[in-house]
């Protein structure tokens, strides 16, 4: 019965730390051409390097000390960058020490990246404020816009902080999509700031 009333309650919780959906942001397509730019690479028929490395499409962009490839197919293609890990998305970025990204059929398709703690902000169109995450992984569904920490996983909308092993944020929607059932038996905290009073 506790674990019950614990889990509506939270549920009504993040429903209002949700609040109302935003429109999507603008999808990429495979229309807009990839540039990637490089200090430099080494080649080989099955293992590409690059160092210095920057690959932009449209408002999106990723960018690291190091990147190895499969190949420069970005039909279906598999890389891995290392090191200052940046991805740039409509109005915030990820970083982290390491993100695994997936190209398929010429877009950026997936990204999982992992940090000590990996990172991600947005800026909230509606109110203003800065959306923050960080935890040890966070796997980005670039197609669906949504925005996946586990372990250690963090979540403010800058009024609002929510905590526990694992988190939903919809980039697309500007919202947490966490629930209850997503936590499992682990707690989940969450810490509401009260705005400043007028004088």
């Amino acid at each position: 019965m506790a674990a019950s009333i614990h889990k509506r309650l939270l549920a009504a919780i993040i429903a209002i730390a949700a609040g109302a959906a935003h429109p999507a942001v603008p999808k990429l397509s495979s229309d807009l051409p990839i540039s990637l730019e490089a200090q430099s690479s080494e080649v080989s028929p099955h293992n590409m390097v690059f160092r210095k490395v920057k690959i932009t499409q449209g408002t999106m962009s990723v960018s690291a000390d190091q990147a190895q490839a499969t190949g420069l197919d970005f039909e279906n293609s598999q890389w891995v960058f290392r090191g200052n890990v940046r991805i740039a998305m409509e109005g915030g970025e990820l970083t982290s020490d390491q993100a695994d990204i997936t190209f398929a059929k010429k877009l950026l398709s997936t990204a999982l990246i992992t940090g000590k703690p990996a990172s991600f902000e947005q800026r909230i169109v509606k109110t203003g404020r800065l959306a923050q995450g960080r935890a040890d992984v966070i796997d980005y569904d670039v197609t669906r816009g949504v925005v996946r920490l586990s372990k250690n996983a963090w979540l403010s909308d800058g009024q609002r902080e929510i905590s526990g092993e694992s988190l939903t944020y919809s980039v697309a929607e500007q919202r947490v999509m966490a629930s209850s059932a997503e936590q499992g038996s682990q707690r989940v905290h969450i810490t509401i700031t009260p705005p400043p009073q007028k004088p």
